[in-house]
């Protein structure tokens, strides 16, 4: 009896760790509000920034009818495509990962924060 309480006990640990893991959606959408005033994730519609909408699998500054930057454009310019590791990266420091970027939000400092918001871009769709 145990031995099965230990393997019940490390398979909902291991569980655990998954769904930390891939961030949390509903807190994602709480730390998306630092992102609201400027972008949307819910309509492919611009704003100061570009719509953020599906942006998982999306090829770096490509969003129809946004003007990006001649940095972001450069940056994107070789086929990089948004998925988690590049998003957290930028999320982290955006001017860092691309200098002259017209975004001026300073990034998110806390990795939790940004899994989270990852997981929450993931449950937008462009329709």
């Amino acid at each position: 009896m145990p031995l099965r309480l230990v393997c019940a006990s490390l398979l909902f640990c291991l569980g655990a760790g998954v769904v930390h893991a891939a961030g949390d959606v509903e807190a994602g959408a709480q730390v998306f509000k630092k992102c609201g005033a400027c972008h949307t994730a819910t309509e492919p519609v611009n704003r100061v920034g570009p719509s953020l909408m599906g942006v998982i699998g999306r090829p770096v500054a490509t969003f129809a009818g946004y003007n990006y930057s001649s940095a972001m454009q450069a940056f994107g310019g070789d086929g990089k495509v948004w998925d988690d590791e590049l998003l957290s990266e930028y999320l982290f420091s955006p001017k860092a990962m691309v200098p002259g970027t017209k975004m001026s939000f300073p990034g998110l400092r806390k990795p939790q924060e940004i899994e989270n918001v990852i997981a929450y871009l993931k449950t937008s769709a462009v329709q």
